[in-house]
């Protein structure tokens, strides 16, 4: 079975850590703005990759940092390709099944967001007919077919970009998406003419690294640096650099 190994690119992080040879492999997507993009000379960056250099740090070992697409990221973690998902995931039940999480990094609600000034309400009426984007094996795209079946023609995408892009183009009429990225977006030249639409949702989105199910000891070490980074300040440092606002709550 192909886990995107064609598309799989390795970029490995020197930590300031004391003499360890140990690397700690951490996947990620890599379309996901502001948790985790390509910047402009190619390089993983955004939230998701400043935590994990600063838990690579903390727990004083060399961070290799690998990108996958989304719906292969947990295979790929179960098949040995690296040893953590750090790429926003949401704790869910069914993800549960198939890896085990951390104490959450942070929390998350769900918003649409549109064209300004569309009308658009956010209710059975107000959605009947309309064509809604979200990203595929996610929790938007969960509540969205839950919620809205067969009031909505719901479009699933493999990455948030896609979903906008046809939003900007008027192939959607909406899109439902994580907050915090919806957010980015918003502000940046693509989302400018759109806004949030209706209430944010808080469907108790809790976000977390995943390990393997045997991997308790990795577990253990994750949440005692996790703790640690947010107590001695780190964790605020990186947060501030994407939100004038806490995101973990």
């Amino acid at each position: 079975m192909l886990f995107g190994i064609l598309s799989m690119l390795s970029i490995t992080f020197a930590c300031h850590t004391a003499n360890s040879e140990t690397t700690l492999r951490i996947a990620t997507e890599g379309y996901y703005a502001p948790f985790n993009y390509f910047d402009a000379n190619g390089a993983l960056a955004g939230f998701d990759i400043d935590i994990s250099l600063a838990l690579c740090a903390e727990m004083a070992l060399e961070c290799e940092l690998v990108q996958n697409d989304w719906e292969d990221l947990m295979l790929g973690l179960n098949d040995r390709q690296y040893d953590v998902i750090v790429a926003s995931m949401s704790i869910t039940a069914e993800r549960e099944k198939q890896v085990a999480f951390t104490l959450p990094y942070y929390s998350n609600m769900l918003t649409f967001v549109g064209k300004k000034n569309s009308g658009i309400e956010i209710s059975v009426d107000g959605l009947t007919g309309k064509t809604v984007g979200a990203l595929r094996s996610t929790v938007s795209s969960n509540y969205l077919e839950e919620t809205y079946d067969g009031i909505v023609d719901v479009r699933l995408y493999d990455t948030q970009d896609d979903a906008l892009a046809d939003l900007t183009s008027g192939q959607l009429d909406l899109v439902l998406g994580d907050n915090l990225p919806s957010y980015d977006w918003l502000q940046s030249g693509s989302g400018k003419d759109h806004a949030f639409v209706g209430e944010f949702i808080d469907t108790n989105d809790r976000i977390g690294i995943a390990v393997r199910h045997t991997d308790t000891d990795l577990l253990d070490q994750l949440n005692v640096a996790l703790i640690a980074i947010i107590e001695n300040g780190t964790y605020q440092q990186i947060s501030t650099k994407y939100f004038p606002f806490s995101i973990y709550f």
